[in-house]
């Protein structure tokens, strides 16, 4: 029997939208409904997430266009971040600019040096509609601005400038998954 106090453990992997995909190129729309619905994909998120061997996801990335992303993600000193936002707002992103290695669920098995802020905070609400504000530093705080970038409709991609873009578009489009709209998590 599944636990519905471990994130994930009451929802169903749902299938990844994959690079071409038009679910990941528009910007999602604000949640309004504050319900069981919600809750429904917040779990089906995480267990997608689990199952891709994620550390987050947005909610366009199994094509539902609300601005709703998950996490479970380690900082650099190795403190595991756990939970969600709704509506959230990157409201502060700073510090130093580091290029560190990203990817993506929906861009799979590609990795490239993109540069991100050090530090970011987001603010947001739980899936009851309690506010929320989250910030991180480090592999957090990557993760954190990526999952943002996916709401407004972005990739991680889009950070990536010469040579760095064009490998990556290169392996992106010799990659096994290429062309395909879906993938099963």
């Amino acid at each position: 029997m599944r636990s519905r106090s471990i994130p994930g453990s009451s929802g169903r992997p749902r299938p990844l939208r994959l690079l071409g995909d038009p679910a990941l190129t528009g910007a999602c729309e604000e949640v309004t409904a504050f319900d069981a619905g919600l809750a429904e994909l917040v779990e089906d998120m995480f267990a997608t997430m689990y199952a891709a061997r994620g550390v987050g996801l947005a909610a366009n990335q199994i094509g539902v266009p609300l601005r709703v992303f998950v996490y479970d993600c380690p900082d650099d000193e190795d403190r595991r971040h756990l939970g969600h936002l709704v509506n959230p707002r990157l409201v502060e992103a700073d510090g130093v600019v580091v290029r560190g290695p990203e990817g993506c669920l929906s861009v799979p098995g590609i990795e490239a040096g993109t540069p991100r802020h050090d530090h970011a905070v987001v603010e947001g609400f739980s899936v009851t509609g309690e506010p929320r504000t989250v910030s991180g530093t480090g592999f957090f705080a990557r993760c954190l601005q990526h999952e943002c970038d996916h709401l407004a409709g972005g990739l991680y991609l889009d950070h990536l400038t010469g040579l760095r873009r064009r490998r990556a578009l290169r392996a992106a489009a010799r990659a096994p998954w290429a062309g395909e709209r879906a993938a099963e998590a």
